[in-house]
């Protein structure tokens, strides 16, 4: 930096303190002025903030705002770029849907149903990348266009214009030390620059009809994202009242439980009192439900084992014999296998008894085994 330079650097800087440390009023600007800096300030806030906030209200998501930031302009007006590179939530909550739908069936109601919307959602959220592609280019990128040139050029003309003032104001109350000339180049400086700065914000809010016509650009991305998202979820409704109305009128199907086991109580080569059948036993999803009495818990899982080859006894006190191995769980509960052969004691309701085996007594769900004597009533 020139001596020139340095001896300007150092006046403003004096000006600056003086002002500030010892109260010495400079040059005042107009109020016409003030007036138009201050519009220009609230103006440049207000395109800042409205920008975060539209991102924010396009996705909420910060990494995907992030993508959303570096998107392309020039090249998706050339067609390069089609999505904005990030999943809309739409497309993730329709990939799940379809998923599910594909592992259910399409020939089920429920899984027809959810390929249904799985498709509706994906195409939701090809609308929602049209609506982002759309509010970037022409709301959100030419007004980051006006804070980056119009606006930054403004901030640079009024921080010349300070500190030109300050030169000024300086040379001015040092008149008789500092040579005339230069207060009045000082003077010439200052008026330039406020010239200048005056021009450039009185341009830009005379042209804010340009940021009318992006506001309208954002109001028009929506309607038609809306009209397009209302045409596309009428059509999933309609799908889904047809779906309704067809399985209304579809004849219901009764369900038809599989045979029961038929037992050969002819065989006596069975121990401890078992007996021979001729089918599988019921499986645990065939089993009847029953309630478990305050003290446990009823299971209805019952695993199905090959029929033992105890021995049998003579039954001359009600007993029963087990169906399939049941594991005590909680207390009170009496375990036994397959086969086995349990004296009854008392019938606790409906679903449990109690019974006796080994020497043991506990409680134990009806359903897991076949009485042989019944309790006499």
């Amino acid at each position: 930096m020139s001596v020139a330079g340095l001896k300007k650097q150092f006046y403003k800087a004096s000006q600056l303190v003086s002002e500030k440390v010892g109260g010495a009023e400079g040059t005042k600007l107009d109020e016409d002025f003030k007036e138009l800096e201050r519009k220009v300030d609230v103006t440049s806030k207000a395109v800042s903030e409205v920008i975060t906030k539209t991102s924010e209200y396009l996705q909420p998501n910060p990494a995907s705002r992030a993508k959303l930031s570096m998107l392309n302009t020039v090249s998706k007006i050339r067609g390069q770029v089609k999505n904005p590179g990030y999943p809309q939530p739409e497309g993730l909550l329709g990939e799940c849907m379809a998923k599910f739908g594909r592992e259910l069936g399409e020939e089920t109601n429920f899984g027809g149903a959810l390929l249904d919307a799985g498709e509706t959602m994906k195409r939701l959220a090809e609308v929602k990348d049209s609506l982002d592609i759309d509010v970037k280019q022409n709301f959100i990128d030419p007004l980051q266009s006006l804070c980056d040139k119009d606006l930054r050029e403004i901030q640079h003309h009024l921080k010349k214009l300070e500190g030109r003032r300050l030169d000024y104001d300086y040379k001015k109350k040092r008149q008789g030390k500092i040579p005339d000339e230069e207060v009045r180049q000082a003077l010439e400086k200052f008026d330039e620059s406020k010239e200048v700065a005056e021009t450039s914000m009185y341009n830009l809010l005379e042209t804010d009809i340009e940021q009318v016509s992006q506001l309208s650009s954002l109001v028009e991305a929506q309607l038609d994202y809306h009209r397009q998202a209302v045409q596309v979820m009428e059509d999933l409704s309609q799908k889904l009242k047809e779906r309704m109305a067809e399985a209304t009128t579809r004849p219901k199907r009764e369900y038809t439980p599989k045979p029961k086991p038929v037992y050969d109580y002819g065989d006596t080569d069975q121990s401890n009192g078992d007996f021979a059948y001729s089918s599988s036993a019921p499986s645990a999803a065939m089993a009847p439900s029953a309630r478990a009495p305050a003290s446990s818990s009823f299971r209805s899982d019952k695993p199905a084992r090959a029929p033992s080859t105890r021995s049998s006894t003579t039954l001359d006190q009600p007993s029963c014999k087990a169906l399939y191995d049941f594991e005590p769980e909680n207390e009170g509960e009496l375990g036994f296998r397959e086969g086995d052969i349990i004296t009854l004691t008392n019938q606790i309701d409906e679903n449990w008894y109690e019974g006796m085996l080994h020497g043991q007594s506990g409680f134990f769900p009806l359903n897991y085994v076949e009485v042989l004597v019944p309790l006499p009533h």
